[in-house]
């Protein structure tokens, strides 16, 4: 869920394109996770390598996992990670990604002992089937802010998108609101 971008002309899309290529975007996601994230550990630098797990049917399944520095297939990724709040016993994270890797948020969380709950690619399968039962139907990832400029214009714009109503809802299952104003996401 969260923020989509589509681009009605062609010279739009390249313009546009051009700043994701170079960087010059800003995407930050809200990802729920199990525990208490170290407030220390604020960047992940590890990189990310993709390789295919066979299914039978000839293709595979695409997967990412964390390689070694020194391997010719890994591609650099960096994940900034900040706790937007504490919900009971779980961490709403705010992740910024500097590249932008094949799920390189999915892979850096659950590298650090913390998979997003509900993840079926990364997480804990178990844990995934309990949360279910609580009304959890999906990942908790929902990409939340894009930074980016006009295509057009060259205007600097934020285009956020609120949490979805069942992630919300999701949230009050597990810590219930008190009545005290809670910063809105």
């Amino acid at each position: 869920s969260g923020v989509l971008l589509v681009a009605k002309k062609r010279s739009a899309l390249t313009r546009l394109q051009d700043q994701f290529r170079d960087r010059e975007t800003g995407k930050t996601y809200l990802a729920l996770v199990k525990g208490q994230w170290p407030s220390n550990k604020k960047v992940i630098d590890l990189p990310l390598q993709r390789y295919l797990i066979p299914n039978g049917a000839g293709e595979g399944e695409r997967r990412v996992r964390i390689a070694a520095k020194d391997d010719p297939q890994a591609q650099r990724a960096i994940t900034l990670v900040r706790v937007a709040r504490l919900v009971g016993d779980y961490s709403l994270l705010e992740v910024t990604i500097k590249t932008g890797r094949t799920h390189q948020i999915r892979v850096h969380l659950a590298s650090q002992g913390y998979p997003i709950v509900g993840d079926d690619k990364y997480g804990d399968f178990e844990y995934n089937r309990q949360m279910q039962k609580m009304g959890l139907k999906r990942m908790f990832l929902h990409a939340w802010k894009l930074q980016l400029r006009h295509p057009a214009s060259g205007e600097n714009l934020q285009l956020v998108s609120a949490l979805p109503p069942e992630l919300q809802q999701f949230i009050h299952t597990l810590q219930p609101p008190t009545g005290e104003p809670v910063a809105p996401l």
